[in-house]
């Protein structure tokens, strides 16, 4: 077989994931803080990148292009006013090519925010690297997990509801790296909307968390759960923990007083009290305090609607310098240089481009967000409604990667604390005949209440009957789900429910 060459043309179809594209895809996924040290990085390299604010602002030179002002012009959004929605909706018409891109390829542009890319030959659609990504994953993956990240650990598998999830995830957030409680009940309950006898219940499932005595209010506490758990928590230990300060002035005459034991029953109970920690999360990694600032603010209105807002202090406000752009550009001589300068020109002008495209998509989600769980900021955490990345992306017309990818760490700032936007997307349970679906909070608290009005061993519910007096009230629910939602809960089954009704009677 001879060998020859020849010319052949084919045609064929392909996604093509610019660097430009790659950018913008990472851009809408990084919070606030790894966005600032981004934009440092760029200042950094690119000379004809500057701050507004005129910190990098060169003398004897005329105004720079500024980048929208994305803060005062769609900054806020009455989510019941047709015409603000519409003019958001106009404004993400311009989106960058990236926006439909990301649900074809939603792992090319999930590069990790810890890393440096090198935009270099952003204009000549040349590769990128991501080494500095490899460097961040092995310092993730190194690093020892905190105490917060532990107990979020045990949270997932607890199997609580999804209002007490939400009060669980305040109450953590809430622990100091010594694993003690820095809130007051009354206050959590106050701020979520809920009853304290709430708060308290999903409190004492978190005081059953490893490490014992972690989610203590104070040092008595700690003790007590740890004293519990190793089942020597009797009279006279509790006596003993009730006079901590008499322990403290070595008054041992009183304690044997107070304790109503001897001096070697004494000496035992201290010798317990030794082996215990009083700091049940000394054992766990720590990481500097980090404070959140939230990307959106949620503000209630006069007339009873939701104002929504983008914290104009975490958006970077950037400018391209077209007067030294030209003046570098006269400058310039051999081919490499006008290389480059091109580069930084159409780097820069992309970058603004990016974050101005950055902000709208935020506040269009989290409009959407604010929208669908009116309920939850008028009412509290129990009015939590069904939601998912679907419905939010299909009412603003986006991708669910692109909608994922928002509401990534980035947090809003409402009358009920500051929650991650992820807080608000909650599991649903159809409803018979095409009915309103039902949230799976809601639907956990139906067979809480049909268990608990069970006085009677004839009143005792089977998890079948559960499921027929659901459906009839429009719930759509297989068995195995409620028996799967009553182990969340801690109930038993039927069987053991009428065991225990009869040994009470």
């Amino acid at each position: 077989m001879a060998l020859g060459a020849r010319l052949e043309i084919r045609q064929g179809q392909g996604l093509v994931i610019t660097p430009q594209l790659q950018q913008a895809i990472k851009l809408l996924q990084l919070s606030n803080m790894e966005l600032e040290a981004f934009v440092e990085g760029e200042l950094e390299r690119n000379p004809l990148l500057q701050r507004e604010d005129g910190e990098r602002e060169r003398e004897s030179e005329g105004p720079a292009e500024a980048a929208p002002d994305v803060a005062h012009d769609v900054s806020t959004d009455r989510i019941d006013d047709a015409g603000a929605r519409a003019e958001m909706d106009a404004s993400h018409d311009e989106a960058s090519p990236g926006e439909h891109a990301t649900g074809d390829a939603p792992e090319m542009g999930a590069a990790d925010a810890g890393g440096s890319v090198d935009w270099s030959k952003a204009g000549k659609g040349g590769s990128v690297g991501f080494d500095g990504d490899l460097d961040a994953l092995e310092s993730a993956l190194s690093r020892e997990k905190t105490l917060v990240e532990h107990l979020y650990d045990q949270l997932a598998v607890a199997g609580l509801d999804a209002a007490e999830q939400a009060v669980a995830s305040v109450l953590i957030d809430a622990v100091d790296e010594g694993g003690y409680l820095r809130a007051e009940l009354w206050e959590i309950a106050d701020r979520l909307g809920c009853d304290e006898a709430l708060v308290d219940r999903v409190l004492t499932v978190i005081q059953g968390f490893e490490p014992t005595g972690v989610a203590a209010r104070d040092v008595r506490e700690c003790l007590m759960l740890q004293l519990k758990e190793r089942n020597r928590f009797d009279p006279a230990m509790e006596a003993l923990l009730d006079n901590l300060a008499l322990l403290a002035r070595r008054d041992m005459a009183a304690l044997k007083k107070v304790c109503g034991v001897d001096d070697e029953d004494l000496r035992d109970m201290v010798a317990e009290l030794k082996a215990l920690t009083p700091r049940p999360g000394a054992a766990f990694g720590s990481e500097p305090v980090q404070p959140v600032a939230p990307d959106v603010f949620v503000r209630e209105s006069l007339n009873g609607l939701w104002h929504v807002e983008l914290n104009s202090d975490t958006l970077p406000r950037l400018l391209v310098d077209q007067r030294y752009h030209a003046r570098v550009s006269a400058a310039a001589r051999s081919d490499q240089e006008k290389t480059f300068v091109a580069d930084c020109m159409a780097q820069a002008n992309w970058l603004v481009k990016s974050l101005d495209q950055r902000a709208r998509t935020i506040l269009k989600v989290s409009s959407e967000i604010v929208r669908q769980q009116d309920a939850f900021l008028a009412y509290g955490v129990e009015h939590l409604r069904p939601l998912n990345l679907k419905t939010v992306a299909d009412a603003i017309g986006m991708h669910e990667s692109t909608v994922s990818r928002v509401t990534s760490n980035k947090y809003i700032a409402t009358p009920r604390g500051v929650f991650e936007m992820k807080f608000f997307f909650t599991s649903a349970i159809q409803a018979t005949e095409g009915g309103e679906a039902h949230s799976a909070e809601s639907v956990r608290h139906k067979i809480r209440q049909l268990i608990e009005a069970e006085a009677r061993e004839s009143d005792v519910h089977s998890d079948d009957r559960i499921v027929e007096i659901l459906k009839e009230a429009g719930v759509d629910i297989a068995r195995r789900t409620v028996a799967k939602y009553r182990e969340a809960m801690r109930i038993p089954s039927s069987v053991e429910r009428r065991r225990l009704l009869k040994d009470a009677v």
